[in-house]
């Protein structure tokens, strides 16, 4: 029996994860050779600066400032796009589909809002475009709600899919730091971008729900339709508050699917002592996913960085290399299901969803302000769980504090407003919505 040839690969962008992947492809090449049964070889690469310092070895790769060099190149069967970006790199990967090449991408955006259109044409084309990296880092997510969890029919998943906003979020909460100067910290260590708004203020979690909502629950990719807020406008005081009622804050990306539709969410919420996901600080990334049958899973591990992400990579790399030559096609279509027999449920509204409710409200400190605001609530047929007053600081305004029982967000909304405009209230009402996860 002759050997078989090696796979030959393409790598689109050597930046961090790009030069992760062929650090570690390198690095352990006869452990995986042994795993895909051949050897697997980078032939090409591109980059915008070919005299960059990189963190793998180039010597033996030829390089080029043209991706599309490599997307034309008849002998390269799987091309790596790990350049990010939604223009250039979508245009790439439709490029690279038709020429009947497979992919593997760690682009969160590119799949988010295009994938529809990209897992369309891959169906057609019989090809594969495997993307575990653009979710979560190193924790393989996408391969356990779309392998082993796949007999099951998901409940609800909520995750901390953001290690930036975890990080800061973790230092005002252990440290009492002040939100700016942990931001200004983790772009310090590299953890936040020079520009940090898709960190914090939820894009990018939106990105990574999108995805895994669509694995999970058999539809169509709607990242326009994720409820979207984020973690800038927290304060040490709420960290504070939410430790004396007995719960952290995090900032969870959560999907819910039950009778009346599904629930797409990225926000801030209180999250108990004891929960799992509540015990998951600084860049860490974690995953609940509870299913009808297995019930509550955690998934955990380090969401960003080169070896990590570019351990996913490896991971669908290898995945398709080994059904790169199975005339029978065994490999999973990218979503799970071929992009034409997802169903499109009925998406909800924030208004639609039910929660409990913390509020921080400044107030003058006056006889019967607390029994105004309980007394709105109410009109809306919400009742207060636990409440928390402060003696007045210089300035004569106190922080008052509320929790509230379950109810849907269109009344509290509702109540919030009419509590706003109350003489005795100052500034605006931080709301912030309980996680009902397990």
């Amino acid at each position: 029996m002759s050997e078989l040839k090696p796979v030959k690969i393409g790598v689109i962008g050597l930046g961090t994860v790009g030069g992760g992947a062929i650090h570690t492809l390198q690095t352990n090449a006869d452990i995986i050779q042994s795993r895909v049964g051949r050897p697997i070889t980078v032939v090409g690469a591109s980059a915008r600066d070919l005299n960059k310092p990189r963190l793998c070895d180039t010597s033996n790769i030829r390089l080029t400032t043209d991706p599309f060099d490599l997307i034309n190149d008849p002998e390269i069967d799987i091309i790596l796009e790990l350049i990010g970006g939604t223009t250039l790199a979508k245009e790439l990967v439709l490029a690279a589909i038709g020429e009947g090449k497979h992919v593997v991408t760690a682009n969160k955006a590119l799949i988010a809002e295009h994938g529809n259109e990209i897992f369309k044409k891959a169906d057609e084309a019989k090809v594969t475009v495997a993307f575990e990296a653009a979710v979560a880092g190193g924790i393989p997510i996408i391969k356990a709600i779309k392998d082993s969890l796949a007999g099951n029919k998901i409940e609800y998943l909520a995750g901390i899919i953001n290690g930036t906003g975890n990080f800061i979020l973790s230092e005002m909460f252990g440290k009492g730091r002040e939100f700016s100067d942990v931001l200004a910290e983790a772009q310090e260590l590299g953890y936040a971008e020079a520009d940090p708004t898709f960190d914090i203020e939820g894009t990018d979690a939106a990105h990574k729900l999108a995805i895994l909502a669509s694995i999970a629950f058999d539809m169509p990719l709607a990242f326009d339709h994720v409820y979207t807020e984020g973690i800038s406008k927290l304060t040490p005081q709420d960290m504070q508050y939410a430790d004396e009622l007995g719960y952290y804050i995090k900032h969870l990306a959560i999907a819910r699917e039950d009778e009346s539709g599904v629930e797409l969410r990225v926000h801030p919420c209180l999250v108990k002592h004891d929960q799992l996901l509540g015990n998951i600080n600084g860049v860490m990334n974690a995953v609940l996913v509870k299913g009808d049958a297995v019930g509550p899973t955690l998934y955990s591990g380090a969401g960003a960085g080169a070896g990590p992400t570019g351990s996913a990579v490896l991971g669908d790399l290898i995945d398709v290399a080994r059904n790169l030559h199975d005339e029978h096609n065994h490999a999973l279509p990218g979503l799970g299901c071929k992009v034409a027999e997802l169903e499109q449920p009925k998406l909800k509204s924030v208004g639609d969803i039910t929660s409990a409710y913390y509020l921080r409200i400044m107030v003058s400190d006056r006889t019967g302000v607390l029994a105004a605001i309980a007394n709105e609530l109410a009109t809306n047929q919400i009742s207060i769980e636990s409440v928390i007053q402060r003696e007045h600081a210089d300035d004569e305004l106190v922080p008052l504090v509320l929790v509230t029982h379950e109810t849907t967000e269109k009344l509290m909304q509702k109540a919030v407003d009419v509590i706003k405009s109350m003489p005795a209230v100052n500034g605006d009402v931080m709301l912030i919505r309980i996680a009902d996860v397990e």
